[in-house]
């Protein structure tokens, strides 16, 4: 199964993509679908206070992917 090996971050350190195990380049969007979906492993989908989705990391020493290489 796929799982995320890279992010990258916008000027704000915002995550904006991913690259995955297979070598595609994945937006932060298309990376929550194929999570709910099953075809990503290794990361959770869950609501902040505002009621916005996000996408974190299942691994407890790095929730927020920050030890994660750049893509570029």
């Amino acid at each position: 199964m796929e799982h995320i090996i890279k992010v990258q971050r916008n000027y704000k350190g915002e995550i904006i993509s991913f690259e995955t195990s297979e070598g595609r380049i994945i937006s932060y969007r298309k990376a929550l679908m194929e999570t709910e979906d099953g075809i990503i492993e290794g990361t959770n989908i869950d609501w902040n206070h505002d009621g916005n989705v996000y996408l974190y990391n299942s691994d407890e020493n790095d929730k927020n992917f920050s030890n994660y290489p750049p893509i570029y």
